[in-house]
């Protein structure tokens, strides 16, 4: 594991203010991570995404904010068409019931608001609180797009960037094949 770790954001006026995008962009620069960001007008889903991107290449992903009843935070970072059932997603986690997470601790833990949830966001959780899921079967793509902690913008990685970006925060990501977490049935995870 690296032993840089991400700057804590910056303070104005004595409050605590995230991390920007320009902020994202310079400790990329800092850790040698090559990264191309295209813009757009604010999406909010994936399927706004989906119509929007045109031949944008690499994986398209999804990243979700979850707690559960325990307190304990995780933030699951998968293909876009992936299908995460929480209920099957604890128990390789270690989790207890799990539900979305509230957007004023969204906004105190990764310094982003709902349709802007993104691996990037790691820049901000300083004291490490958030527990990082990746889907092994994402990390197969590259590059890989997530929002650069706004959803004005998409940015493009690669896979092992994307993971070094993580460590650098002070993350230890779990990597899962969500394939394999699939019912003998066939259903998704």
């Amino acid at each position: 594991m690296l032993a840089i770790v991400a700057a804590a954001p910056s303070t104005r006026n004595g409050s605590i203010m995230p991390a920007t995008e320009q902020d994202l962009m310079t400790r990329f620069a800092e850790l040698n991570i090559e990264c191309t960001t295209h813009r757009h007008p604010a999406l909010w889903t994936v399927e706004e995404s989906k119509q929007l991107r045109g031949d944008l290449p690499g994986g398209h992903c999804k990243s979700l904010f979850l707690k559960d009843k325990k307190g304990v935070f995780y933030l699951v970072v998968a293909l876009e068409d992936r299908e995460i059932d929480m209920k099957r997603l604890r128990r390789p986690i270690g989790a207890a019931q799990l539900s979305l997470g509230r957007p004023e601790l969204l906004m105190e833990l990764l310094g982003v608001i709902p349709g802007s949830v993104t691996p990037f966001g790691l820049i901000n959780d300083t004291e490490t609180q958030v527990r990082v899921v990746l889907d092994h079967g994402m990390l197969e793509h590259d590059p890989l797009n997530y929002h650069p902690l706004t959803n004005e913008a998409t940015t493009a990685i690669a896979p092992d960037d994307l993971v070094t970006f993580i460590q650098a925060c002070g993350h230890e990501p779990q990597i899962l094949d969500f394939k394999e977490l699939e019912a003998s049935d066939g259903t998704p995870v």
